[in-house]
């Protein structure tokens, strides 16, 4: 109520002012002083009567501040500002303020002159003659030289810097390298001097490579806890600097004396300095563990160099350093698998952890678990994860739920297929190097502390799980796994293995039912499996029944798998009916590929001549003498067909 009451005073005193009338401040009554006159016993009657003559109040207020306002309009448009600007000069104005101010600074008016040839410069498309280029190049270093360091930590300038030493000559770009020695660190940890930086480091010389390596020398340590310069260290460690430089500039995480006093040829690593003592080895390994602490604290456990930092703490770390690094990394364990320094540090981590530690870490990986089976590294990790952990039904509902929807992919990829070619065949070296075989050997030997569980035990409980999901992808996704070398090779190996024949039999007989269906129709399509090299190399195994040996000089046939001649029997019967189909069977003549399976069939057969299909199928093939003889030199399979049969 008081809040309507005095805007209806403000609105009468206004529009009484505006038509030239006058008013006492007295004839206006505010509430206050209404309601303090009254008592206490008129206080209903009285705000009845305010209210009436509150609407009678805005009713004339409003027709009069309606007349104010129209006289107060026409008064405005009569009336012209001359000192008033428009919009347009405003903002002109504004501009020229802000160019002055820019010019003010230091190196301003080179920087404007500078810029404006920098725009024609960098002009991509269409593209730029080349002494033209090389023309503004030099008209823009004439500028700049002298002034580098002031233009190089500016947002704009610093760009310029770059496209200079993008389209400059060696001289010239070793000569931008010198000027901007004293600002090395500054570049480094500059938001836009980073990309300066690194723009000197991939188009600069080995000897501007150097200079700055050798710049930022003793300041490493600092970096890798700085936001920015975290990137330069990393992009210098991995991709600028060569073996020797990388290994200095590893040492200087081993303390401030390595960073400053090193000498360039002492080529002794981590283990080798540790030795001499106990308090080096302390010193060394604080320094280590205190500056990857900070740099996984900032979020740099994925840079490359601090997984090089890594390695060498994990190369001397024992006793509850042990313990302390497994519980700084775990959380943030898949980030170390990706690089090769990093799959070493968490083989180690693994195979040195203890049963719950082991948890934490597959609980880490759980979600990346598909990468790290696909990646080059990871894979290796894997595979020590199968080698060593004990609690193999965790590990199995780690890894399986999402290696189940995407093992038509596994099983064709050049890395994932190694830790389940594992499961099959153990430390196979068909498919394990002897290097490989060093580097695994050394990580069982490590887990051998805390793994009790015997290593063939580990390895048959883990294939047991993992062995169903292999078959089904291929009874699910034939085509997708043996239109690929890599998946026939694996589908060979596992219908070899025999572990677990109550849960292998009946699926291998639907596995080769649906190999044999895979093989059917017309050979003359290309995207038939038959025209693929390897397919032919699959069926030529499974006819034989098991693997070459080679200091036997004879195959080992594994009995009770239902290859071998039950397959070749089969095989002959669903394919060619039996030998009878001769449209059939010279197709598979006819083909190059095709050809070498009915060498196999025929080599098989002659071992067992009473087999009534072997000696029937012979017969029909000799029937052929024709169609074999006729193919040319190309169809090598027919020519040996034919030294085979006649």
């Amino acid at each position: 109520m008081s809040i309507q009451k005095k805007g209806n005073k403000r609105s009468a005193e206004t529009a009484i002012e505006k038509t030239g009338k006058k008013v006492k401040k007295t004839e206006v009554v505010s509430e206050s002083e209404s309601e303090s006159e009254s008592g206490s016993e008129n206080t209903d009657s009285s705000e009845d009567d305010e209210d009436d003559l509150d609407k009678m109040d805005d009713s004339d207020d409003d027709d009069e501040e309606g007349e104010g306002d129209e006289e107060d309009s026409n008064e405005k448009s009569d009336y012209v500002d001359p000192d008033k600007k428009t919009s347009k000069e405003q903002h002109e104005e504004q501009r020229k303020l802000l160019k002055e101010r820019k010019n003010k600074r230091k190196s301003g008016i080179e920087v404007e002159r500078i810029k404006k040839l920098w725009e024609k410069l960098r002009v991509k498309n269409p593209p730029m003659p080349k002494e033209i280029r090389d023309k503004l190049s030099n008209e823009t270093w004439e500028l700049c030289e002298g002034v580098l360091g002031d233009l190089v930590l500016k947002h704009d300038a610093s760009r310029v810097v770059q496209t200079l030493v993008k389209y400059s000559s060696k001289e010239r770009r070793d000569e931008i390298c010198r000027e901007l020695k004293p600002y090395y660190y500054k570049l480094a940890t500059s938001a836009y001097g980073k990309y300066l930086l690194i723009k000197l480091l991939h188009y600069g010389s080995k000897e501007s490579r150097a200079a700055i390596i050798k710049g930022l020398h003793g300041k490493l340590r600092k970096l890798m806890r700085h936001r920015e310069g975290a990137y330069v260290v990393e992009d210098l460690f991995v991709l600028y600097s060569t073996a020797k430089q990388r290994h200095e500039m590893i040492k200087e995480f081993w303390g401030s004396q390595f960073a400053y006093f090193s000498d360039e040829n002492d080529t002794r690593d981590v283990v080798e300095v540790c030795a001499e003592s106990t308090e080096k080895k302390k010193l060394i390994s604080g320094n280590l563990y205190g500056t990857i602490k900070a740099s996984i604290e900032k979020g740099s456990i994925g840079f490359q160099i601090l997984h090089a930092a890594m390695k060498e703490f994990v190369k001397i770390f024992e006793g509850q350093e042990v313990r302390d690094f497994i519980d700084l990394v775990t959380e943030q364990f898949a980030q170390l698998v990706h690089t090769p320094e990093g799959c070493e540090v968490a083989c180690v981590v693994f195979a040195k952890a203890t049963a719950k530690e082991r948890r934490g870490l597959l609980k880490s990986l759980k979600e990346h678990a598909e990468a790290l089976a696909t990646n080059e590294h990871g894979q290796t990790v894997l595979q020590i994860i199968f080698m060593t952990i004990d609690d193999t039904v965790s590990l199995s509902k780690t890894f399986l739920p999402t290696f189940e929807g995407k093992m038509d992919i596994l099983l064709v990829n050049k890395f994932s297929r190694r830790p389940f070619i594992y499961l099959l065949n153990g430390l196979d070296k068909s498919y394990f190097s002897p290097i490989v075989l060093k580097d695994i050997n050394r990580y069982v030997e490590l887990s051998k502390e805390t793994s009790k569980k015997p290593a063939e035990d580990r390895r048959k409980q883990t294939l047991n799980a993992f062995l169903p999901a292999f078959y089904d992808t291929l009874l699910k996704k034939p085509y997708e796994i043996l239109n690929e070398n890599i998946g026939a090779q694996f589908i060979q190996e596992l219908l070899y293995n025999n572990e677990f024949p109550d849960t292998s039999n009946e699926l291998r007989a639907k596995a080769i039912d649906t190999i044999i269906d895979c093989v059917r129709g017309d050979l003359s399509n290309e995207d038939h499996l038959i025209n693929k090299a390897y397919t032919p190399r699959l069926l030529k195994s499974l006819i034989q029944g098991g693997k070459w040996n080679r200091e036997t000089k004879k195959i080992d046939e594994i009995p009770d798998i239902s290859l071998g001649l039950t397959f070749a029997v089969k095989f002959v019967e669903e394919i060619f009916d039996s030998g009878k189909d001769d449209e059939v069977l010279a197709t598979w003549i006819s083909n190059k590929e095709s050809s070498f399976v009915l060498v196999a069939l025929c080599d098989k057969f002659k071992e067992f001549p009473k087999n009534q299909t072997a000696s029937s199928f012979i017969k029909e093939l000799k029937k052929q003498k024709k169609t074999i003889n006729k193919q040319d030199e190309s169809n090598k399979g027919a020519k040996l067909l034919a030294k085979v049969l006649f």
